[in-house]
């Protein structure tokens, strides 16, 4: 609903104040616990958005450039969409196939499209076709009619429509193209073997790197980049995460003391058996805070 993963944290500790400050006038014959602490998240989140921009992706704000043409300037770190960890959004002993369709709507490129529809549309579409609530449901929480509900999901989805979203799967840790794909990926990546890692990538493919707006368009581009050597990942490692519902992965750099230091948050898009996105978060420092350290032990197959 936010497009980020901090300002979701501080939502969710402002509705569990609100519930406890408020918790002696809760009326369990009005509603149950579960639609009175969704009604109060959702007001919070309403007035979030009352007071911000849409936020976006880079390829949602500029045109593509040139590879050598300079990252620019970081951009204010209320435009862009921000990365949230599975484990906070995802729900736990899901089977296979439900977890699938939840890490589609959690997706960095479902999210930038939500960006697109109105606050309370916004809402109405969460509730009804990513919780799943009936219309009754969600009327009852938003204080207004059931027809109205309906109208507001239907707007919705049409304007979701018009939206280009950028080709994508959500992870699937049992599908063997998707497995194979991910362990040549890293290990091309891990060699600094660009050649083999362009292999991997589709030929419209995008590369962008948060809270920079700078971002290429193309197989040719993102080769261009990946050989400057004034921005070389010779000698990183990528240790896998879990993150918007997409494979993702720590990059970690060597350090002066021999060891390695979180240098950005990887997230891929892949389409068809090819990598066809990678946006490369690069405030390593505050993005741990949400996500936790990483797992520098933790080998791939774990995560697959």
């Amino acid at each position: 609903m936010l497009g980020s993963g901090f300002d979701a944290e501080d939502a969710v500790q402002e509705t569990l104040l609100r519930a406890w400050r408020s918790f002696d006038r809760y009326d369990e014959q009005r509603a149950s616990l579960r639609t009175w602490l969704y009604s109060i998240a959702t007001n919070i989140c309403l007035d979030m958005l009352r007071s911000s921009q849409r936020r976006a992706l880079a390829m949602d704000l500029s045109r593509a450039v040139e590879a050598g043409s300079g990252i620019g300037e970081p951009a204010s770190e209320q435009i862009l969409i921000h990365p949230i960890p599975d484990a906070l959004v995802l729900p736990m002993g899901s089977d296979p196939e439900g977890l699938a369709v939840q890490r589609e709507t959690i997706r960095l490129a479902f999210v930038a499209a939500l960006q697109h529809l109105p606050p309370r549309q916004r809402a109405v579409l969460i509730l009804r076709d990513v919780l799943a609530w009936k219309a009754e449901e969600v009327a009852h929480l938003l204080e207004t009619t059931t027809a109205s509900v309906n109208s507001a999901l239907q707007r919705a989805r049409s304007t979701l429509k018009t939206v280009d979203v950028m080709p994508g799967e959500p992870f699937r840790p049992s599908d063997p193209t998707q497995r194979e794909l991910l362990t040549r990926y890293c290990g091309a990546f891990e060699r600094h073997d660009v050649a083999a890692l362009v292999a991997l990538i589709h030929e419209d493919a995008t590369m962008s790197m948060p809270p920079f707006t700078w971002w290429l368009r193309g197989r040719d581009q993102i080769r261009l980049a990946l050989l400057d050597p004034e921005a070389s990942c010779a000698g990183a490692r990528l240790v896998p995460t879990a993150a918007n519902g997409s494979p993702a992965f720590w990059q970690m750099r060597p350090g002066p003391d021999g060891g390695y230091a979180p240098f950005g948050l990887i997230i891929l898009d892949v389409f068809e058996g090819l990598v066809s996105g990678i946006t490369t978060y690069l405030d390593a420092d505050r993005l741990i805070r949400l996500f936790g350290p990483p797992v520098v032990s933790q080998p791939l197959e774990t995560l697959l």
